[in-house]
């Protein structure tokens, strides 16, 4: 027989220890049922008119649950808030671009008091004050930097790096020394300066904004051809921070040219002779300028010879050459040697070029 207890049958299969069945663990103590939200009513509470079947009961689970909420929201309030303060307060703003403003311009013709010599460009060379001078852009070194007040090291060498590109694309590019292109120089400015330069290479003018050979160096074409490709260079470059937001770089060069004037048919190669420009360039940057790769020319001083001083050079250099002497020079002003650099610019519009700026033999 079966036990006391047990179906007929006997223990159902599938259910362990002799009919326990799968919720033998679960214990409902006084605890847990107190804590339930919702309680069946008793069988006398449910014979009376309208009842229910269970009824709902206070507790203090719902109260701390309405106050987790609030919390909640404080917290996030608070975590937007300090989101707000942060932004304002960042101080890693966006970068600010400011106006750049126009260039301001001082070209200086040099006149030689004697005919200017002529020969060989390598010969030529040796017996300047450019012999020792680099070839091209390697003439134009980086100084050693550092990190400003406001400015990362980082940044600096970025303005050094585009003012140097700068001044290769101005003043050393075959291209834009033969007026065949100035698209170069152009694409490293700060498009604020794009109408200025334009005006600059279609309708220049001796006004102290307009003049190309503030901008770049080039020579007539029709006039003018390059000996050798080989410009020597030796210069300076420095930098400063001039506000929060500013990086100044000022570039101090001289750069001497090979020229002999335009063959004129068929017959020997005409003689060359040197030609020599003093180039002071002052570049600012922003930070936007940083971070878009280019510059603004805040001012730039050429001096340039030789040449004539009663020779109309706003569109292009006008060089004297081997053998050319310029008239009246013997009455000039006050001898000017663009081989020295960290000066001021001659306060005239021509000056007299040093003879020790020429080759001697």
């Amino acid at each position: 027989m079966a036990g006391r207890g047990d179906p007929p049958e006997g223990t159902p299969e599938g259910f362990p220890g002799g009919g326990e069945d799968e919720y033998r663990s679960v214990v409902f103590d006084e605890a847990f049922v107190r804590a339930a939200r919702l309680q069946e009513f008793s069988a006398r509470e449910r014979m009376g008119e309208h009842a229910q079947a269970v009824r709902s009961l206070p507790s203090g689970t719902a109260r701390s649950g309405s106050h987790q909420a609030v919390l909640l929201v404080l917290l996030v309030l608070l975590a937007f808030g300090t989101a707000v303060y942060l932004g304002v307060r960042n101080p890693y703003q966006p970068p600010v671009d400011q106006r750049a403003e126009p260039l301001r311009t001082t070209v200086v013709r040099l006149a030689p008091r004697a005919p200017v010599p002529g020969g060989e460009p390598a010969r030529l060379f040796a017996h300047s004050p450019a012999a020792e001078y680099r070839v091209g852009a390697a003439g134009i070194n980086l100084p050693v930097t550092g990190r400003t007040t406001h400015f990362a090291g980082s940044q600096v060498v970025a303005a050094l790096g585009i003012a140097r590109e700068y001044l290769v694309a101005s003043s050393l590019n075959p291209d834009v020394l033969t007026e065949a292109t100035v698209r170069l120089p152009r694409l490293l400015l700060d498009p604020d300066q794009h109408e200025q330069f334009d005006r600059s290479m279609e309708s220049p003018a001796d006004d102290g904004r307009h003049a190309p050979a503030a901008w770049l160096v080039r020579f007539d074409p029709q006039e003018v051809a390059l000996a050798d490709p080989a410009v020597r260079v030796q210069g300076t470059l420095r930098f400063e921070e001039t506000g929060p937001d500013t990086l100044d770089v000022t570039a101090d060069h001289t750069y001497t040219y090979a020229l002999r004037p335009v063959a004129r048919g068929a017959g020997p190669v005409a003689t060359a002779s040197l030609f020599t420009v003093h180039r002071t360039v002052r570049f600012r940057f922003d930070r936007e300028d940083l971070r878009a790769h280019r510059t603004e020319l805040l001012s730039s001083t050429s001096e340039a010879g030789p040449q004539a001083c009663d020779t109309d050079t706003t569109g292009s250099l006008k060089p004297l050459l081997a053998g050319a002497r310029a008239s009246g020079a013997d009455a000039g002003p006050a001898v000017t040697d663009p081989y020295a650099t960290d000066r001021p610019a001659a306060p005239s519009l021509c000056g007299a070029l040093s003879p020790k700026a020429q080759p001697s033999f």
